[in-house]
């Protein structure tokens, strides 16, 4: 005897009713991989390859993928892309926009993937995982990944500046540590090479056991320092283009009163944000430049989409009867988080009588002048949220010391 068992119908794993075609780019220094989803289509993710760079090529593919779409459904459908952020920064982002395709670049390490050990991972499966996440974010499902706010090109050149000068001031320390690691083998010390005598000073150095310099080895320090002169003068020239960043004129910052915009009088104009965070004592051209272009000059809804983006972020850690912190999350912008760690030291030390300095020195004293480290990263983050109110609402902190004209 047979017996009949309903079987209900089988869900489709990819959703098919879809009123465009959604397409995700993985993008690579060899090739494009294409995966895409049509309408009409039914559930099966096409995906075609080409060479990388070849925008015409990503073109006339999107092209035919809508022609097809048509012809199997009688109607015309827009196209949906989304690619991770990584190498190629925003430039084919740029390039879809500019065709009126609507584009997303989303946060790579924001999708949720395998915890195993061993999972596989290859172009075509993160192809397909990149159509999905871009499917459920069209359905409104917002923590399914976390999308990038492209910059503009003024934005994103504005902040070189700022980057060449931190990797100019690391090359800088290391040729001195060169130097200085040279002559130490030699049994000399004191040497400072980044002092205007370095060249004089050379001459009259003498070994440990009273020699004078050996010849290759001198020749060899002074190769060092004209590579270390010529890093000091693009310090210098970059530093010099930041000053004339901040001098700049920028976009004054809106003052609020009682949740409602004040108007700024055509007599009485605003001073921009730069000007408006080098005010304050305790902020030098380099940090508040840095803020500006890393940080503040970006739109935020709430203090803690503030704190995220600096990646300063408490990370919770709950799990039945495990319940703890796990410190930040460290997963913003580490220029911006590890120059407010530098100036919540310098705030501690410039402003004492700031209630943000007075809240640190009381949480110390809670916990017996031990976890400092911790404190002031914690410091750092109630800093930049107070410092974005600062700029953006005009709410002055309390007790801060403004520097004299």
């Amino acid at each position: 005897m047979t017996i009949a068992v309903h079987r209900p119908e089988a869900q489709p794993a990819v959703r098919v009713d879809l009123s465009a075609i959604f397409i995700s780019l993985e993008l690579s220094q060899s090739k494009w991989l294409i995966t895409s989803l049509s309408p009409g289509g039914g559930e099966k993710l096409s995906k075609f390859s080409l060479p990388a760079s070849d925008v015409a090529g990503m073109l006339t593919r999107f092209a035919e993928l809508q022609r097809k779409a048509e012809a199997r459904t009688g109607r015309a459908f827009p196209l949906v892309v989304i690619q991770e952020a990584g190498l190629d920064g925003f430039w084919v982002h740029r390039v879809l926009e500019a065709e009126g395709i609507e584009s997303h670049v989303v946060d790579p390490a924001s999708i949720a993937v395998s915890r195993r050990k061993r999972r596989v991972k290859t172009d075509r499966i993160d192809g397909e995982m990149l159509v999905r996440a871009l499917l459920a974010y069209k359905r409104g499902d917002p923590r399914v990944c976390a999308m990038v706010r492209a910059p503009t090109p003024e934005e994103e050149d504005r902040r070189r500046v700022s980057r060449e000068r931190k990797s100019l001031t690391i090359e800088r320390t290391r040729h001195v540590n060169r130097i200085k690691g040279l002559l130490f083998g030699q049994g000399v010390h004191g040497y400072r090479p980044l002092r205007q005598d370095r060249r004089k000073r050379l001459d009259e150095l003498q070994t440990g056991d009273g020699r004078p310099l050996p010849a290759q080895l001198k020749a060899q320090i002074c190769r060092e320092l004209d590579r270390l002169e010529l890093v000091i003068l693009q310090i210098k020239a970059c530093e010099e283009a930041r000053d004339a960043l901040l001098a700049a004129p920028h976009p004054a910052a809106t003052t609020y009163t009682n949740n409602l915009v004040s108007a700024v009088e055509p007599s009485s104009p605003a001073p921009s944000v730069p000007v408006m965070l080098l005010q304050l004592k305790g902020i030098g051209p380099e940090i508040a430049s840095v803020l500006w272009h890393e940080g503040l000059s970006r739109q935020f809804d709430n203090r803690r989409q503030v704190a995220s983006y600096a990646g300063l972020a408490p990370s919770h850690w709950q799990s039945g009867k495990v319940d703890h912190d796990q410190g930040v999350s460290k997963a913003g912008n580490p220029r911006l988080r590890t120059t407010l760690i530098q100036l919540a030291w310098l705030w501690v030390r410039h402003q004492p009588s700031s209630a943000l300095t007075g809240w640190f020195k009381a949480r110390v004293a809670q916990n017996g002048g031990r976890l400092k480290k911790t404190t002031i990263v914690a410091l750092a983050r109630k800093l930049l949220v107070a410092l974005w109110k600062y700029v953006n609402a005009g709410v002055v902190i309390e007790g801060t010391v403004v520097k004299a004209a």
